[in-house]
């Protein structure tokens, strides 16, 4: 059994993780994903006519979809990453999260059981479904302290409050029917071919195009930063090695408040990319009116994770910004296709021969 299903593959972090396995392991990767807004295949570019990256355009909230999938491919196990995941749409727009993150998730676990219970016993204990969540499900952090795997779960977002259910249901899943499950929570996240209404992403585009940098009241809420690269090669690590029932932080023990991250940014596009008349890109700055129950800090212990399985992020967050502005400096053109809608476009050219609806 040398297939897994990574669901979510054409998001940011998931097709991060479809690369790292593609270019890293063995596995053949059952990429599925809906192609909501923020689903981009140009991002997989370079995997597209590998034999080991097979596409299939499908809703984790289709039974029937998922059920055909199974049967087709018969994988060793599920990483499952898809879901709405930007809580300014989950303040104007909860239902389409409740919808994928709560009821995609227990349709997905509902199928993953009904195949795992037709395997061979060896199959069935090597088995792994792994949810990838985040550290919003803990809630607001004071000025000290860190979540670690037994923080009380306290959502604020409705983001949140539906990875908090998802959480709970594959946890759920684990001790009422067995299934082999691992969960993780990581912090946020940063680095390439990310969706630019993101923070960095969005400071980036919009400082290259001369527009507004709009930050949040004061600019002083606090988030601990993981590189994309650092977060999927531990995601790869516990797929393979991490214990049923486990839950493992993923943190990059790099926090930052968001008025640090865009003064950082701003800094090295002055390097970089040098506005016309020597103007500063920090005068681009604007305050905006706070997001509603914005959180005011996150932070992540990621001890367990380097105790049991020896991992640790390779990227400080200076090293990790420097390489994610560049790659944003070097690649105009996905920028453009991304901002524009064509790469919608690019993706039916591109990828019409291996989707499957």
């Amino acid at each position: 059994m040398s297939t897994i299903f990574v669901t979510g593959g054409a998001g940011f972090i998931g097709s991060a993780l479809v690369r790292l396995l593609i270019a890293e392991s063995d596995w053949t990767v059952v990429n599925i994903d809906k192609l909501s807004y923020a689903g981009n295949l140009e991002s997989l570019a370079a995997l597209e006519q590998n034999p080991r990256h097979i596409f299939s355009r499908s809703d984790i909230c289709e039974r029937e979809a998922l059920d055909q999938l199974f049967a087709t491919h018969r994988p060793a196990g599920v990483i499952h990453l898809a879901a709405e995941s930007h809580v300014d749409r989950s303040i104007h727009g909860p239902a389409e999260f409740i919808q994928t993150n709560i009821v995609g998730t227990y349709t997905l676990l509902e199928a993953t059981r009904a195949y795992w219970l037709g395997l061979g016993t060896a199959e069935k204990t090597g088995f792994r479904f792994h949810h990838v969540s985040t550290d919003e499900v803990y809630g607001s952090l004071g000025e000290t302290g860190l979540f670690t795997e037994t923080t009380p779960y306290s959502p604020n977002s409705p983001y949140s409050a539906s990875k908090a259910s998802s959480d709970h249901l594959v946890r759920a899943w684990m001790h009422t029917y067995g299934l082999p499950t691992v969960v993780t929570n990581c912090s946020n996240n940063y680095g390439p071919y990310q969706f630019p209404e993101k923070l960095i992403p969005l400071m980036i585009t919009n400082a290259l195009a001369g527009k507004p940098l709009p930050i949040y009241g004061k600019g002083d809420n606090v988030r601990d930063w993981l590189y994309v690269d650092d977060h999927v090669r531990a995601l790869k690590l516990v797929f393979e090695r991490g214990l049923p029932g486990e839950t493992y932080n993923i943190g990059g023990h790099n926090e930052k408040t968001n008025l640090e991250v865009v003064d950082t940014l701003c800094a090295l596009l002055d390097q970089l990319r040098p506005r016309s008349g020597g103007r500063a890109y920090a005068e681009l700055k604007i305050t905006v009116a706070d997001r509603p129950g914005h959180d005011r800090r996150y932070a992540i212990d990621a001890g367990k994770i380097g105790r049991e399985l020896g991992w640790s992020p390779l990227e400080s967050f200076e090293t990790g910004l420097a390489k994610t502005v560049a790659w944003y400096l070097a690649n105009p053109e996905w920028i453009a296709h991304v901002v524009s809608g064509e790469y919608r476009h690019w993706m039916e050219k591109n990828y019409s021969n291996r989707t499957t609806e």
